[in-house]
């Protein structure tokens, strides 16, 4: 099992590399108020990528804040505030 996960690594790896290779050229990214950008296109799409991974990771913070708390206040033994009432139930939505 480990050298097949070693194999599988191996081939995202060259997968990337030749993916990288094959998109060495320049490219043009116009920004607002006539700013560009040139760069490669592989470091254009991997800029996109990681930017993409942060905003999500940001927007997401608050919902894995919001559930850690709420895990400490349930191992704590705090009572809780959501009552059963079906008039005081939320949807979420």
């Amino acid at each position: 099992m480990k050298y097949l996960m070693w194999l599988l690594k191996a081939a995202i790896f060259f997968t990337l590399f030749a993916f990288a290779l094959n998109n060495q050229q320049t490219v043009s990214v116009f920004f607002f108020f006539g700013t560009m950008w040139q760069a490669p296109l592989v470091l254009v799409v991997l800029a996109a990528f990681a930017c993409g991974l942060a905003l999500g990771i940001f927007v997401m913070m608050p919902r894995w804040w919001k559930k850690k708390r709420r895990s400490a206040r349930h191992a704590s033994g705090a009572p809780h505030t959501v009552t059963d009432d079906p008039s005081t139930l939320h949807h979420g939505i």
